[in-house]
């Protein structure tokens, strides 16, 4: 119920924010860019600025057996999964073993600072993602962070 109340609470936040301008987007008219950190998976940015203490709205398409290592983030988060079949798990290392999967629909909530990993399987998988700026992700293993890699 906590995480369910915090969820609502985050989702609350995205229409409150002074300033901001009311806006519609048609899912054919988004333009999907390369992920900053999660190279081959995509992302659009729907509300804010990642590099503000603001609202953000984003989603990110990962592709077919794309993994995302143990990680963290300075901020709370709530994923829904728009498409595909997603895999989380929470921990410090990696096993698909502890994983749940998550069809199209369901919600996860994770608090600041909570170490989690991800995975896709045989399909391309869309989440949504809200969060309190700016976006920041730490990698437990220093090595699975791709933006270290060339």
């Amino acid at each position: 119920m906590k995480r369910i109340l915090i969820g609502l609470a985050l989702l609350g936040l995205a229409g409150s924010g002074s300033g901001q301008e009311m806006k519609m987007m048609k899912a054919e008219d988004l333009v999907w860019t390369e992920h900053p950190v999660f190279k081959g998976a995509q992302t659009v940015i729907l509300v804010g600025d990642p590099t503000k203490a603001e609202t953000i709205v984003q989603r990110t398409k990962f592709p077919p057996h794309y993994r995302v290592p143990p990680h963290t983030h300075p901020y709370a988060e709530v994923v829904t999964v728009l498409s595909g079949n997603y895999w989380n798990s929470f921990g410090q290392s990696f096993d698909k073993s502890k994983g749940t999967e998550l069809p199209p629909g369901s919600v996860f909530v994770l608090p600041a600072g909570h170490a989690h990993y991800t995975w896709t399987e045989n399909t391309e998988v869309i989440v949504q993602v809200t969060f309190t700026g700016p976006a920041g992700v730490t990698f437990l293993n220093p090595n699975d962070d791709p933006r270290k890699k060339r």
